[in-house]
């Protein structure tokens, strides 16, 4: 079961698992998840005030976990020839000098201008833009798209944020309107985009993941299993 707690104005979301056990259990993944496992007889209240309580080390190790993450990324040269996944497809990279720094894409190239071409720092910041500003308007757009369904159930359109995820797609904080995207599903094609906005907007009116949960998502988007395990396939990228 996935919970969300608000710590000081930032959000903890942990998987919570009930089993046989003596002791609540807590563990932080290297992908930046965190998992509780506790017995039955251990009250949601008491695992939340267990968590407020080690919020700056959890904290902590998920932004070292990031970091490391981070690194492995930022090992992108930025040079002609170099393959960048946007939408599923894997784009080759064009490093032209320009009198300013932009970038385009033909669906077959992706063409970056920049004033010095030798300059990675640039050239990271540059693209890094392009794709965060890609993701941002390809989301809100099926976000957009996606909404009259909802719109019927007398749910406001919500706030759309976006930031990097260790391992997470999406989150929705249905008391709070606000829907919560990665940057990464740039990366991803377009049809494990519009799943994971259906399955985000379907929290309004399934705060959790209960069987009603699956079968509403289902009467939305009855092919929701396939784009899931195509997505599953994908690698969360981040620039």
């Amino acid at each position: 079961m996935i919970r969300q707690l608000e710590i000081s104005g930032r959000i903890l979301e942990y998987d919570l698992e009930r089993k046989k056990v003596k002791n609540l259990n807590l563990r932080i993944r290297r992908d930046g998840t965190v998992a509780v496992s506790a017995n039955s007889r251990v009250s949601i209240e008491y695992i939340d005030d267990f968590l407020r309580g080690k919020a700056d080390f959890i904290f902590k190790a998920i932004s070292r976990y990031a970091e490391i993450e981070n690194t492995d990324v930022s090992r992108k040269q930025y040079v002609d020839g170099e393959s960048f996944r946007i939408f599923g497809h894997d784009l080759r990279l064009k490093v032209l000098r320009g009198a300013g720094n932009e970038v385009k894409s033909d669906g077959v190239f992706i063409i970056l201008r920049v004033k010095d071409p030798f300059d990675i720092g640039m050239k990271h910041s540059v693209f890094r833009k392009w794709f965060r500003d890609l993701c941002r308007e390809t989301v809100t757009k099926l976000c957009e798209a996606a909404y009259p369904k909802f719109g019927k159930y007398g749910i406001p359109f919500p706030e759309i944020k976006f930031r990097n995820m260790i391992s997470r797609w999406g989150s929705c904080m249905p008391r709070k309107q606000r829907i919560t995207f990665n940057y990464a599903l740039a990366s991803v094609p377009v049809s494990c985009i519009e799943y994971v906005v259906m399955h985000e907007f379907t929290h309004f009116l399934h705060p959790d993941h209960s069987p009603d949960f699956y079968r509403q998502l289902s009467v939305f988007m009855p092919d929701w299993r396939e784009r899931k395990a195509l997505l599953e396939k994908s690698g969360v990228t981040v620039f």
